[in-house]
């Protein structure tokens, strides 16, 4: 025993130590946590070899042991930790020598890279990190932050607190564009500081909710915290579970949880959403009450060039601004729930469906069954055994088989009787579109409405033309004819209503870069497509934004981006709608045509988005927007790879298998829970969230992710944690970011006093997100994967 300790715990202590030394050096940390595991090695392994390091392992050859594991208790469930009195005796940390462990380490070292870097399964995933990043980035370098911040101070600042409403609404803005929280606090504590001090607001006030604000995006999606937790959870709760229903003698994951034990990012995305935008409402709800209490902290601002556009009275903008689109999209609901428009999709697919299974496996061995009943109940399984029966007395589950021709004929029949006359491939658009209408007329009520009464009628003629014209059996082509007249109606009304739209400077700064995040966030919450294709989307988009606007600041002509923004719009809608498989033996006149537009529309996006490129490089803005997000990717990876090297190292001496152990000793697993995250509040305050997801997570995941507990909820709740770590004094790495660009009148001390409300927040978030885990499910619940 070396000072009093095992041999093991002296191995972890001395690995810490290692990497908090290598942290604080200086040192850049992609390469201090490498370097940390390879000396924390070789300390260990020369201790272990002088016999200083001993580990007072269990004997399980004794009597006491067998007989432990003969009244049914699991192999892997007992611990020096559970059964203190069982007999032990003593080993070296490196049972067989510190030249086998590193020769294991170099072999699995250079799996893990090639499993998690180079060729595995979730490095497609990792890449939506280089395009959330490049994203962000091209954001922050094209200055529309700043335009957000003076627009959002100029509609906020005459109320009480505005300022710091506005800073709040900002941060989730750029939190859901950018996910990079140090890019955030410096960009809002540069541009937003100065002017709230100026105003007279409380530094403590001021310095608080910027590096708050900054902080939403460790948790608003598309956050990098989330896709980098995402790609391990994923793996950890898919392992831990196999392990669980091993244990408890079932076969597999699946039969003992009755679902699949899968998690993925584009989850996590839907289950980060409504906690991200409850802890951006607590900010802003605190600035504001903070203001009205301390009026002389927090005064109002009028803000120089507020009124742009004619003034709207109270009645016109509640009427075009409130009840008119409320009152069509409530109107569309209803005709949704009163079946009159829906999906018209009359696809029969050529085979029949598998017939209907249990809701849980039934055939299962006796243990597998009682755990089982335990985990479900037995209502449940009572359930399960009752739908099996029937199933068996009507012979079985149904094959899937080919169908006939007739069987075929008649399902369609069936399909097409039961269709809602209206489609709503057809309705959502035209819903889109007259809201643009409307919105249009409340900013300029007093402006001629004809043009905008052409859009709107032919709204109306499209939802005529698809009621009457228009069956599921109708071909895709045939509707485009149809349509074609409504169509350019409404783009005639849509083109004065964008007119009148840019002369409004809120909507003009504020709906570019909101589109793009619709489009990336919607894509992904609403299961088109995973999370890597929607940050490319975001990239080439941002990439276009930034371009767009230094040509409008240069009165460069834009109509290249317009137009290759409808050429991508274009290309999507040919995609969705038509057949583009024109390799195929016959092929109709309708889908190449299709396909010839599609692939025009395609080739001129991409010229666009070269063009973007050319434009952003021409004013200097490409090549450090291009330094920037390859400097941060290769931080992420070296990390990464850094910290594959020392978990193995952890791994190697048993640190891993000790600290799992020492959590299962607990019987509550809600203790497991608190404990980690106790520590992981903690090692927030000298280690970056990289570090934290890469080095402990692996080691407590398989704990965690191993119990009852909801995944997406566990995931959200150390995502908020660590938010909250980040934020606190006096190591909080937001407060770090923000002591570096504030004014010298601005003291630490005022950043901490400022800070430690928000904190109070964050901590009450915490608590509301423990106390109704549905505030992260309700997402995923409403809308699947």
């Amino acid at each position: 025993m070396f000072l009093g300790l095992d041999g093991v715990e002296v191995g972890l202590l001395i690995v810490f130590l290692c990497l908090f030394g290598a942290i604080l050096s200086g040192f850049p940390v992609a390469f201090a946590i490498g370097g940390a595991g390879i000396i924390s090695f070789g300390i260990i392994a020369a201790l272990d070899s002088a016999g200083l390091l001993i580990h007072q392992a269990i004997d399980t050859s004794s009597e006491a042991y067998r007989d432990l594991v003969s009244s049914g208790v699991a192999a892997d469930s007992i611990s020096v930790f559970r059964y203190p009195e069982l007999p032990r005796y003593a080993e070296a940390v490196f049972p067989g020598g510190w030249e086998q462990a590193m020769d294991r380490n170099l072999s699995f070292i250079v799996n893990r890279i090639n499993e998690r870097v180079l060729a595995g399964a979730s490095i497609e995933t990792l890449l939506a990190v280089l395009m959330f990043v490049l994203m962000g980035i091209t954001l922050e370098r094209s200055k529309i932050a700043n335009d957000l911040l003076t627009t959002m101070a100029k509609v906020f600042g005459p109320l009480p607190g505005g300022l710091a409403v506005s800073i709040v609404v900002v941060g989730a803005f750029l939190a859901a564009s950018t996910g990079i929280v140090g890019a955030t606090v410096v960009t809002m504590g540069l541009l937003a500081l100065p002017t709230m001090l100026r105003n007279n607001y409380s530094p403590e006030l001021a310095t608080g909710v910027i590096a708050a604000s900054g902080t939403l995006g460790q948790i608003i999606p598309p956050s990098i915290v989330i896709v980098l937790l995402g790609t391990l959870a994923g793996d950890l709760y898919s392992a831990a579970q196999e392990e669980r229903a091993q244990l408890v003698g079932c076969s597999d994951a699946l039969t003992y949880l009755g679902e699949p034990a899968v998690v993925s990012v584009g989850t996590l995305f839907q289950a980060a959403l409504v906690p991200g935008i409850m802890l951006a409402v607590l900010y802003g709800a605190y600035a504001l009450g903070y203001a009205i209490l301390n009026p002389e902290k927090a005064p109002p601002v009028p803000m120089e060039g507020g009124s742009d556009g004619e003034a709207v009275s109270r009645g016109e903008a509640l009427t075009w601004f409130l009840f008119v689109p409320v009152a069509l999209i409530a109107g569309t609901i209803l005709m949704g729930s009163a079946n009159l428009m829906g999906s018209q999709n009359v696809t029969v697919d050529s085979f029949s469906d598998a017939g209907q299974t249990a809701s849980l496996r039934t055939n299962v061995s006796e243990q597998c069954q009682g755990a089982m009943i335990e985990l479900h109940g037995q209502e449940a399984w009572d359930a399960a055994m009752a739908q099996q029966a029937d199933i068996d007395a009507a012979g079985g589950v149904e094959e899937s088989r080919k169908l006939s021709e007739e069987e075929i004929a008649t399902r369609q029949a069936d399909k097409i009787a039961s269709a809602p006359p209206l489609s709503s491939a057809i309705v959502v658009p035209f819903l889109l579109l007259s809201l643009v209408l409307v919105t249009a007329r409340g900013v300029s009520p007093t402006a001629d409405p004809r043009n905008l009464l052409i859009g709107g009628a032919g709204v109306l003629l499209a939802l005529a033309v698809d009621w009457l014209f228009i069956s599921p059996v109708t071909s895709p082509g045939a509707t485009v004819l149809w349509l074609a007249i409504p169509l350019a109606m409404v783009l005639y009304g849509c083109r004065t209503a964008a007119s009148r739209l840019g002369q409004n400077e809120l909507l003009r700064v504020v709906f570019p870069p909101l589109v793009l995040i619709v489009a990336v966030l919607g894509s992904i919450l609403g299961g088109i497509t995973n999370p890597t294709p929607a940050a490319a989307l975001g990239a080439g988009g941002a990439l276009m934004l930034a371009a767009y606007r230094r040509l409008a600041e240069d009165e460069g002509k834009g109509g290249i981006i317009i137009w290759s923004t409808f050429a991508i719009i274009i290309m999507i809608l040919v995609g969705v709608n038509f057949d583009l498989r024109v390799n195929q033996e016959n092929v109709s006149f309708e889908n190449w045509a299709a396909f010839l537009v599609a692939k025009a529309a395609y080739l001129y996006a991409m010229f666009g988005i070269f063009y973007a490129c050319y434009v952003l490089f021409a004013k200097g803005v490409l090549k450090p927007v291009v330094r920037e997000t390859a400097k941060v990717t290769s931080m992420v990876f070296t990390i990464l790879i850094g910290s594959q090297l020392l978990n193995l190292v952890v791994i190697s001496f048993g640190g891993e298998h000790y600290i799992q152990q020492f959590l299962r000793s607990y019987d509550s697993e809600i203790t497991v829970f608190l404990i980690v995250m106790l520590v992981l509040f903690i090692l927030g305050f000298v280690l970056d969230f990289l570090e934290i997801i890469y080095i402990v997570i692996p080691i407590v995941g398989p704990v965690i992710y191993g119990g009852t507990m909801d995944p997406k909820w566990v995931t959200i709740m150390i995502a908020v944690n660590l938010q909250t770590s980040f934020l606190t004094p006096p190591f909080g790495f937001a407060l770090f970011y923000l002591r570096g660009v504030a004014p010298k009148e601005v003291t630490t001390g005022h950043i901490y006093r400022g800070v430690i409300p928000f904190v109070l927040i964050q901590v009450a978030g915490l608590g509301l997100l423990w106390l109704f885990p549905s505030i992260v499910t309700i997402v995923p619940n409403l809308i699947g994967n």
